[in-house]
């Protein structure tokens, strides 16, 4: 089983570098897409969705399905052999970002549910 390098990068409490779990890994993959805006990679210009972009549209009901088909489609196309993404849910209050993927890990079948939230 390989080991993978905790998100954000850090030390264990031996001084080496700190491992995550297999979910543990793939949480840590969508909080970087999410949070990652397209072209800041500069070897992977495709990889991210743009999301810290939107604070500054107007907050509507169609700008949050709107973001909601955004992150689906930026999951699906990176993440897509690892998760199956079941739902999103963003909300947007005052300067607050919080989005909720629900998702299926393809290698082991684990149902999962996380939160991400970005104050902007």
């Amino acid at each position: 089983m390989a080991t993978s390098i905790a998100f954000p990068l850090r030390f264990d409490g031996r001084g080496g570098t700190a491992a995550a779990s297999d979910n543990d890994h793939v949480r840590d993959l969508i909080e970087q897409v999410l949070f990652t805006a397209p072209g800041e990679r500069i070897n992977n210009p495709t990889f991210g969705c743009g999301l810290l972009q939107l604070p500054f549209e107007p907050n509507s009901d169609q700008l949050q399905q709107t973001t909601e088909f955004l992150l689906r489609g930026a999951l699906s196309q990176i993440l897509g052999n690892l998760i199956d993404v079941r739902a999103i849910v963003v909300e947007r209050q005052d300067s607050t970002f919080s989005v909720t993927v629900s998702y299926v890990i393809r290698k082991s079948g684990a149902a999962q549910l996380a939160t991400f939230a970005r104050t902007v």
